[in-house]
């Protein structure tokens, strides 16, 4: 009598959806918290500028991502940070109006094959690729000279506010991310309004 053995080679165990079900565990496991992940993005300093009739601004942004952020990030999760940029003229007896409003993105992406970090910036389309993980934050962390608003839009005797703070797009993040993402601290990147008045 012959017997048949047939034999079964296990598959290698990685795919996304399983890196996705240890992400959501791991989160699990570490603790889930309402607030926001200490220090995360810093507003370090803000300049504006007037030029050719435009206002420009440059800023200084401190971006500490979390090690969840950095482990999605390292397993082919893009990450977009969005920054947003008001400007408003002050009354003295009510609410500031506002004037003018912007959003910039950049998305963070590494790509395993070239072992490199790359930015794409989602205004303009440029797109710049780093070595490193450090050498990427400390790029998208230089804003340099960004048009924010017409000088035409604005009055000698009346006095402006340039709001700004950035975080990171939770509803950029894949589907099954998301819901864990909006109660972990581990993923509430952002950082405080820093407010300053518009000068030339």
């Amino acid at each position: 009598m012959a017997f048949i053995t047939r034999l079964y080679i296990k598959k290698p165990d990685f795919s996304p959806r399983k890196f996705l079900q240890k992400l959501f565990m791991a989160t699990v496991l570490t603790g889930l918290s309402s607030t926001v992940y200490a220090d995360a993005f810093t507003v370090r300093s803000v300049e504006t500028s007037l030029v050719d009739k435009v206002y420009t601004l440059s800023a200084e942004i401190d971006y500490s991502f979390s090690d969840a952020a950095i482990e999605a990030l390292e397993n082919g999760v893009p990450l977009i940070v969005l920054i947003k940029i008001e400007v408003e003229r002050e009354r003295n007896w009510w609410l500031n109006k506002e004037i003018s409003e912007l959003q910039q993105g950049y998305l963070l992406l590494y790509h395993a094959l070239t072992e490199k970090y790359i930015i794409n910036n989602l205004n303009s389309g440029a797109q710049e690729n780093y070595d490193s993980l450090h050498g990427a934050v400390s790029a998208l962390g230089q804003l340099d000279s960004l048009p924010i608003l017409d000088a035409n839009l604005t009055s000698d005797d009346a006095r402006y506010l340039v709001r700004l703070r950035t975080f990171l797009d939770l509803e950029a993040l894949p589907a099954p991310m998301r819901p864990v993402a909006y109660i972990s601290s581990q993923w509430r990147l952002e950082s405080d309004w820093y407010e300053w008045p518009l000068q030339p």
